[in-house]
């Protein structure tokens, strides 16, 4: 039994991972200084009757340093690749150009800080989120095995107190990412 538990903390640790892996692509995208295609990554399009990541409907490129480019590949989507990018949070104006959508980037004055400051704090619950669900989902396999008596009540107590202790390690990564993000979002 103790082999179920070892590789169920395992499956619990790798979604854990993802979940820190996903705020870390979403903090690359908040660079402050360039334009940096990543800013562009976590936008969500409404296209074909469902959400799609702005990557799946479009080629995103940085021609110079205060613009980045979103190539649409179907010209029925520009419309919404704008909206998208315009309602994403980020402070951003986009025009399009035909098939191309420019999207400049602001100078980082004090106001545009705030805004990123916003978005970083919202990619972080998100994060954090994502991991209680994962504990959530770990203590309720355990409590199923407990309930089939594959584990003993005991057991199942030490199993929730080591799936809460990993849940509070990764809730800590995540504050501290999002504190390493803050300094340099008031840094530059």
């Amino acid at each position: 039994m103790a082999a179920e538990l070892i590789g169920l903390k395992q499956d619990l640790m790798r979604r854990m991972d993802g979940a820190l892996d996903t705020l870390k692509r979403e903090f690359a995208g908040l660079r402050t200084g360039r334009a940096n295609p990543g800013l562009l990554e976590p936008v969500r399009v409404t296209a074909y009757g469902n959400e799609m990541p702005l990557p799946q409907v479009g080629t995103i490129a940085v021609p110079e340093s205060r613009m980045i480019t979103v190539q649409v590949w179907d010209r029925s989507l520009v419309h919404a690749v704008v909206i998208a990018i315009r309602d994403c949070g980020l402070g951003l104006n986009p025009a399009a150009d035909g098939q191309l959508v420019r999207v400049p980037i602001p100078q980082l004055t004090g106001e545009r800080r705030i805004e990123l400051a916003k978005a970083a704090h919202r990619y972080a619950e998100g994060a954090k989120v994502a991991v209680r669900g994962v504990r959530r989902d770990g203590m309720d396999q355990c409590k199923t095995l407990e309930k089939k008596s594959l584990i003993s009540q005991d057991d199942e107590k030490r199993w929730a107190e080591e799936v809460q202790k990993l849940t509070d390690s990764y809730i800590r990564h995540v504050d501290d990412s999002l504190a390493e993000k803050d300094r340099e979002i008031k840094q530059v």
